[in-house]
């Protein structure tokens, strides 16, 4: 483009020049020289005409020109190509992603910054029973009312799912996951989980009972058990042994069978969390003694908690919880390790963390912890006697106080463990 800009004003030059001369031929170089100037400004603001002219009807070629213009009208027309063909692609992307999405089995929604229904596809307003002709454009909170599923979209938590009754039809649970995206915009997927949720209910009530079942022979094993045991010498030597190895035994299925129960509880779908204000810092101290007793004063546990903090809920499931965190640090880092109890408070939430500086968690186990009865070394629930259900009733107790619990640990270096809570679960001490 450069060379043909400087032909150009080359051009402009020889033409202001031979108008000079010519108007020298009568004494009026200037004059010339300005009449030459508009011939050549005259052929620019035509082949501009032309420019115009065409760029209201694209589709048909271009005008035929020479020099400059000629390649100003070839760049846009070749430019033209380009956007019409990559429009063309985005087009047929778009179309292939929206017959990928109307093909769905789970309903996709559309949610743009202001939370008005933007699209959907088929499932969705089969799910939903939403209408094209009415709902888009609508509050997606003015056609699902549900205070549950209001709540939760209000939150802007979404890291865990909902299931809700369908709108549509009572007897089908619904499965709801918002992701946001962009400026404040939200997608939502909805599936239909009610075989799921039906299964886990048996699997749940299959638990509950087998372990309902299970303590009325455990309970007469041990009592015949502590019987024998307060005999034990009157036994001959060998049996002595096994009637120690029963009893442990008959203590750790007790504890696995009292886990189950309380874990098969927590999971009920219908289970109501109490709102009393707990002093956080009190059951700390609490859990403390407890723990220094456990480890036979073999532990430096500190406290820096605030007293003026308290948090809704119930007191015995939270303490269940902390407890656990705590016994689990005590049982796991070697004796004379410091474990840090630290309760507080920033612009975010409250949170309880546990903090102790013993041999650390490997990052490839961190995201199974909470699973039912997973073990990052199998050899250390004998020595524990854990029964690896602790961090997923933790789990759960959180979850029931709008809370969640996050793991971070360096190998070598110690393991932290830390319960979220929002602020709307948490009160000071004069409104306690």
């Amino acid at each position: 483009m450069k060379p043909l800009l400087r032909k150009e004003i080359l051009r402009l030059v020889v033409w202001m020049l031979l108008g000079s001369l010519l108007g020298y031929l009568v004494d009026r170089p200037i004059l010339g020289a300005a009449a030459a100037l508009l011939i050549v400004l005259g052929q620019h603001l035509w082949q501009l005409q032309r420019l115009v002219s065409w760029l209201q009807q694209p589709n048909k070629v271009p005008p035929e020109a020479a020099r400059l213009w000629g390649e100003v009208f070839d760049g846009i027309y070749h430019y033209q190509r380009r956007q019409k063909a990559d429009q063309q692609h985005l087009a047929g992307l778009l179309s292939r992603i929206q017959d990928s999405s109307q093909a769905l089995r789970d309903g996709v929604v559309m949610i743009d910054h202001k939370g008005d229904l933007e699209w959907w596809n088929h499932a969705a307003e089969r799910l939903l029973g939403l209408s094209s002709s009415t709902d888009r454009g609508q509050p997606l909170t003015y056609l699902l009312r549900h205070p549950q599923f209001v709540d939760y979209y209000d939150r802007q938590d979404y890291l865990e799912p909902l299931v809700l009754p369908s709108p549509v039809e009572e007897e089908h649970l619904l499965e709801y996951q918002i992701t946001l995206f962009g400026k404040n915009e939200r997608l939502l997927l909805v599936r239909d989980c009610t075989k799921m949720q039906h299964l886990e209910r048996m699997r749940q009530d299959f638990i509950a009972n087998v372990s309902h079942e299970l303590r009325t022979p455990l309970t007469v094993l041990s009592g015949y058990l502590e019987t024998f045991s307060d005999h034990a010498e009157q036994l001959p030597a060998q049996w002595q042994r096994g009637l120690v190895l029963m009893t442990q035994q008959s203590a750790r299925m007790e504890h696995l069978v009292a886990d189950l129960l309380t874990l098969s509880r927590l999971e009920a779908n219908d289970f109501k969390v109490e709102t009393t204000p707990i002093n956080v810092a009190e059951l700390l101290a609490a859990i403390r003694l407890d723990a220094l007793a456990l480890s036979g004063q073999q532990y430096q546990l500190l406290i820096d908690a605030d007293p003026q903090l308290y948090l809704r809920g119930s007191a015995n499931e939270l303490r269940s919880a902390f407890s656990n965190l705590v016994f689990n640090a005590v049982k796991y880092t070697p004796q004379g390790s410091t474990i840090e109890l630290r309760w507080y408070q920033d612009e975010n939430g409250a949170y309880l963390e546990v903090d102790d500086n013993g041999q650390g968690i490997d990052g490839k186990h961190l995201a199974h912890l909470t699973q039912r009865f997973y073990r990052v070394d199998n050899s250390r629930s004998s020595q524990t006697g854990g029964t690896g259900l602790g961090l997923a009733i933790v789990k759960h107790i959180l979850r029931h106080h709008q809370g969640r619990l996050e793991i971070s640990s360096v190998v070598g270096q110690g393991s932290r463990f830390t319960c979220c809570f929002p602020l709307s679960q948490t009160l000071l001490d004069s409104a306690a």
